[in-house]
């Protein structure tokens, strides 16, 4: 114990920065954690359109289909595209309880003054009947807050798992480095009788004191940090206005709550499992290492290590292999984009010890201060390695992460571009059908609606794909320019349908067993198929088969697209169009600007904020590492003084190896992201999808530059030691 307290008076600087880094991440745990917390309960707002109405009947809103579950079998609701009023007959019957509220001419639902067993017992199944605090789900507002919250909810998880991953990568590096530069040290105690246990245990103690103050600080910093994290998700856009993370009180009531539980528990197994492999190398130490004095890394990679590495390249390249080859469509989705580039960058971070060294002497440096930057970096690979292992994570991140974001949104704008033929769009929520004849200089007027269709696949899975109600097939042929495999779209009528290449049925000819937008179950043959593309083509139906019940009046047309002849005026047309149908009339590369942009805002912002994140934790590591190495680099950098050097010579060469090491990270970093975005590339490819790849070449250089900037800062405290 005296041994322990004395190492920590002697190294606690060694450990600030796996401090740091635990604290903060402990705090970051902890804010998000209250934000989830504050998105599930929801806003506290009173009943809207009802309030004096004990009771709500809604139209049926949902589709529910019973599915299989292994031997059993369970009911799967899915929300409808187009939900049913409360018909005239049931409203008839409510009357006859008691007195009946309804909104306007909106029928979707109505409230009524009459005990709930009544109300129910007269429903009978034919719409939902709400009580209490359920009647909400009446009110516009909550349906617009659900929505709201799944981004809040992603963007929250998400940070908190980058938060989690990083904060362990620089745990883990700041003890296998601290490990590197107390060999003589612990040596020294195993000559001195220590046995391996005892010096695992001096570091795993080590590790405890700082995962427990660490933890308790970081659980205070996101007591504070919380409140201030809701208003900056509102500011953004991320969140709606009404979103706010209320304060907790730590440390009184606070650690009571699960946000801080999960933080703390977080925080000190993250310390302790950082520690944990290096506390197993240190206690393989033997005493013989009190007697070395060798300035060239050897050994510099346990082969435990090694085969860890090697398992994670094989499984990152396996899964990008077998995601190519079986469902290339999920790379553009922004889960597996996030998440699945993790297990490259974790591989080469591994393996940063044996990959760093022939990246270093690939370098080809002027004069004999170059000669020493590099020859140092070789032979310090242990330092090498550490400082460059962060910034290959951070800048593998940015361009994964930001280039993922950005190939995918420009595939999907270059996918719009392809398909869309038509001169003039109008869009708006109930715009008139207009005719061809109404239009000055049009060839083709094509009317749709939004809709959607839902099928059971393979008996255990109710799938919704958004589609359109055109009115014209024809037409929709002429101003559209459909990537059709198989089939023509001209045959679509009442009886059939137009699929894509995910659907499970998705042959000419064949029959398919849906439920249209308003829970209708429908036969529809197939008669032509598209294909997959970048998920935004969907199923198309004619506008009967997306009608509010059978035999009920037909969805309102949202968009109507105009394809003119050559020399045609579009002014006049535009004009013509916008008096007759109503609506926006705009340009198609107007409406394709509009509604393609290249990345939308809010997922920009939120991938900076989770890059940010990123970049304060390397910036931890890079000045903690860099530090580190500067308690036991005096010697050498005062022999170098002694054979001549000058102290701006001594300054520029521990300058100039942070450079080396930064430049090396980085080049590592845009190896992995090639690998991810080439993997992303080649499922577009697959996909028939006409788009390259975007390298978010802005945000990697300022990562590198900022990086860049700390290194050299701290290499140039590290300096003066031997200045």
């Amino acid at each position: 114990m005296i041994i322990f307290l004395a190492s920590l008076r002697a190294r606690w600087s060694s450990l600030l920065g796996a401090f740091v880094a635990v604290a903060l991440g402990v705090g970051l745990t902890a804010a998000m954690g209250l934000g989830l917390d504050a998105s599930l309960a929801g806003p506290d707002r009173p009943v809207g359109r009802f309030a004096g109405s004990p009771v709500v009947v809604m139209g049926q809103d949902r589709l529910t289909v019973p599915v299989e579950r292994g031997p059993d079998t369970t009911l799967v609701s899915k929300p409808l595209a187009h939900p049913h009023p409360v018909d005239t007959a049931l409203l008839r019957d409510l009357r006859r309880l008691g007195p009946v509220r309804v909104d306007g001419a909106k029928r979707d639902a109505v409230g009524v003054d009459a005990p709930a067993r009544a109300v129910r017992d007269v429903v009978d199944g034919r719409a939902r009947v709400l009580t209490g605090d359920d009647r909400r789900q009446a009110d516009p507002a909550t349906a617009r807050d659900t929505e709201a919250m799944v981004a809040v909810n992603s963007f929250l998880g998400t940070a908190g798992g980058v938060a989690a991953f990083v904060s362990v990568f620089v745990t883990a590096s700041t003890f296998a480095f601290v490990v590197a530069l107390r060999r003589r040290e612990f040596g020294l105690l195993r000559m001195a009788g220590a046995t391996p246990g005892q010096v695992r245990g001096q570091l795993l103690g080590e590790a405890l004191a700082v995962g427990v103050t660490a933890s308790v600080a970081g659980c205070a910093l996101g007591a504070w940090g919380g409140p201030r994290l809701g208003a900056a998700l509102v500011d953004a856009g991320i969140a709606p206005g009404w979103f706010t993370i209320p304060g907790a009180s730590f440390p009184t009531s606070a650690p009571l709550s699960w946000p801080f539980q999960l933080a703390f528990w977080t925080g000190l197994f993250v310390a302790l499992s950082g520690a944990w492999v290096a506390s197993r190398r240190a206690g393989r130490i033997t005493p013989a290492e009190a007697l070395r004095d060798a300035s060239v890394d050897s050994d510099v990679m346990p082969w435990s290590r090694r085969l860890v590495g090697a398992a994670l390249l094989a499984c990152g390249l396996g899964l990008l292999v077998w995601t190519l080859v079986t469902d290339p469509s999920s790379l553009m989705k922004r889960k597996t984009y996030t998440v699945q580039p993790m297990i490259l960058i974790t591989a080469a971070a591994a393996l940063a010890p044996l990959l760093v060294r022939p990246v270093v002497r690939a370098f080809r440096l002027p004069g004999a201060v170059g000669l020493l930057v590099r020859e140092n970096s070789a032979a310090s690979v242990r330092r090498t390695a550490a400082v460059a292992a962060p910034v290959l994570v951070t800048v593998a991140l940015a361009g994964s992460l930001l280039g993922s974001a950005q190939t995918v949104s420009e595939a999907k704008a270059a996918e719009a571009r392809q398909r869309t033929v038509s001169q003039l769009i109008a869009t708006g929520a109930d715009l008139e059908v207009v005719a061809r004849r109404d239009i000055p200089g049009a060839v083709a007027v094509s009317a749709s609606a939004s809709t959607a269709v839902h099928v059971r696949e393979e008996g255990s899975a109710l799938v919704r794909s958004d589609a359109r109600a055109v009115r014209d097939p024809a037409a929709l042929a002429v101003t559209s320019r459909l990537p059709v495999v198989a089939g023509d779209v001209r045959d679509l009528d009442d009886r059939s349908i137009v699929v894509n290449e995910e659907w499970e049925k998705r042959r000419v000819g064949e029959h398919v067993d849906v439920w249209l937008g308003d829970g209708r179950p429908a036969r529809l043959r197939i008669v032509a198929v598209l294909a997959r593309g970048s998920g935004d083509n969907g199923a198309y139906v004619t506008s009967a088969n997306a009608s509010l019940g059978r035999g009920g009046a037909a969805v309102p047309v949202d968009r109507v697209d105009v394809r003119l002849t050559a020399g045609a005026d579009p002014g006049r047309a535009a004009a013509a169009l916008a008096e007759r149908g109503g609506g926006e009339v705009r340009s198609a590369d107007a409406w394709l600007a509009a509604t393609h942009p290249r990345t939308k805002a809010q997922t920009r912002l939120g991938l900076l904020m989770l890059l940010g994140i990123s970049l304060v934790y390397t910036g931890i590591s890079l000045a903690s590492t860099l530090l580190m190495a500067a308690s036991v680099r005096g010697p050498e950098l005062r022999a170098l003084r002694l054979a001549g050097a000058t102290r701006w010579q001594v300054r520029a060469v521990v300058a100039g190896e942070a450079l080396v090491a930064v430049t090396a990270g980085a080049v590592l970093g845009l190896a992995v992201t090639a690998v991810n975005l080439g993997g992303l590339a080649a499922g577009l490819a697959r996909l028939s999808v006409p788009a390259g790849v975007v390298v978010p070449w802005g945000v990697v250089g300022v990562t590198v530059g900022v990086c860049a900037v700390v290194a050299v800062g701290a290499a140039g405290v590290r300096g003066r030691f031997g200045g």
